[in-house]
């Protein structure tokens, strides 16, 4: 493609997009991974330093009471980009195995005939704000199959660079089994750096390169998550016997170099003077990894449906728009997010395609909060757990072989689920919410 025929093509499409685009701001989304609710010294780490994002929340809204759609990764992303419960797609309440294993029958199946993953198909983010005129890249960890039309250019974003896994060595950016992963675009790249930084690289090229248009910019980042590696550790061998080893000072450093990264991408959307016209959301995709994690006073961890497992830190800032120095109360969930972002960009999206509220038009308008209804399923094996949150009230279950656990809270009063309350008069209640919506997302795949 010459030059002069590049150019004719970018000034055609600029005439094409909707020019309410225009006045849209930018977003930028910043997904952390397997990072517990208090992990951050905003959200009361006590040895963690996380300035730039401490201030980010200075700066725009914490929200106490924010959910992953899924206690896994696979399950949240999935969520995030259809802007649906996750289990109407079918095969992915799991995150995906090392190589594109199945983890549970549904997934199993599709992965024997090599249609585990996310269908292009099936998504709103980003081709319905790419109708609305934004440019789309998504930089770091994907995860929603490794099949060549599960990659992210198959969804219409407009650069990527990252791995189609779900977690790799920081420094020579292969899984556990020694597969190579790492993608710029369609084909496979190699790169030399640490995982976390290299997704910064690429985030403020992308930055430097649309600042002049709206844009969204997904940064999906690796850190916390296995293996345990800090930014110095380049010579240390981790191998697969060790890749889940924890190291609780290691760990530390892997969450401040993440916030250093987070300051440096900040630091890039301030130099290109767009500030104040971008949403910088930054959230993690599922709670903490047991041991590893500070879960602030939160039960159990990522892979289960208590607290510790799905509640995870939630920081938006829109300069202008949200009061800064807010705290949040209302009860929210992941694919809120994708709602919020369509809405941002004008996004013409049918309503009943979305499952989710618009959170970020609730902060910045102040409503008052609302109770709603949230629901969780996971899968793995012959373990399913499941959830439903009503207002205040949670029931749990999980289901492993032939086994049964119940429990059911009061949140305003015991957020530490530390008492049950089975049995409850509101326990049938909340038992037939979860049962009707299990029919209601039966996937059709």
């Amino acid at each position: 493609m010459t030059q002069t025929f590049r150019c004719l093509l970018l000034a055609l499409c600029s005439l094409l997009c909707p020019a309410a685009a225009a006045d849209c701001p930018n977003i930028v989304f910043i997904l952390a991974d397997d990072l517990g609710y208090g992990d951050l010294g905003c959200y009361g780490h006590p040895v963690a330093k996380t300035p730039n994002i401490d201030r980010l929340a200075q700066d725009g809204v914490r929200f106490t009471q924010h959910y992953s759609n899924g206690p896994e990764c696979s399950p949240t992303r999935t969520a995030f980009l259809t802007g649906r419960y996750q289990q109407r797609i079918g095969g992915l309440e799991c995150a995906l195995g090392t190589g594109n294993v199945g983890r549970y029958d549904d997934a199993i199946r599709l992965a024997k005939a090599r249609d585990l993953g996310l269908p292009a198909n099936r998504t709103v983010i980003p081709r319905a704000l790419k109708a609305s005129g934004y440019t789309c890249g998504v930089f770091g960890k994907w995860h929603l199959g490794y099949e060549p039309k599960f990659n992210p250019m198959e969804h219409g974003w407009d650069a990527f660079f990252g791995y189609m896994g779900g977690n790799v060595h920081y420094f020579n950016h292969r899984e556990t089994s020694d597969l190579h992963v790492l993608f710029k675009g369609r084909l496979p790249v190699h790169r030399e750096g640490y995982m976390t930084e290299l997704i910064t690289d690429d985030s403020i090229e992308f930055i430097q390169q649309n600042r002049n248009r709206p844009f969204f910019l997904y940064v999906s980042h690796e850190c916390p998550h296995f293996p345990f590696q800090g930014p110095g550790d380049g010579s240390i061998v981790v191998t697969a016997e060790n890749w889940m080893d924890i190291d609780s000072d290691t760990y530390v450093a892997m969450l401040q170099n993440l916030d250093t990264e987070v300051g440096r991408l900040l630091a890039a959307i301030n130099d290109a003077g767009i500030a104040d016209n971008t949403v910088v959301v930054f959230v993690s995709d599922n709670g903490g990894f047991a041991g590893a994690a500070h879960m602030g006073g939160l039960r159990e961890a990522k892979g289960t449906t208590f607290e510790g497992g799905i509640r995870v830190p939630l920081i938006i800032r829109w300069p202008g728009q949200i009061k800064p120095g807010r705290t949040c109360h209302q009860t929210c969930i992941t694919f809120d997010l994708t709602r919020s972002f369509l809405q941002l960009a004008d996004a013409n999206v049918a309503a009943e395609r979305l499952d989710g509220h618009d959170i970020i038009r609730h902060v910045a308008s102040g409503r008052d909060d609302y109770e709603r209804n949230l629901f969780w399923r996971g899968k793995r094996g012959d373990r399913t757990w499941s959830a439903v949150r009503s207002g205040d009230r949670k029931y749990i279950r999980k289901v492993e072989g032939e086994e049964r656990n119940e429990w059911m809270f009061n949140l305003s009063k015991d957020q530490t689920e530390s008492s049950s309350l089975l049995p409850d008069d509101y326990s049938a209640d909340l038992r037939k919410l979860l049962a009707d919506w299990e029919i209601d997302v039966k996937s059709t795949r």
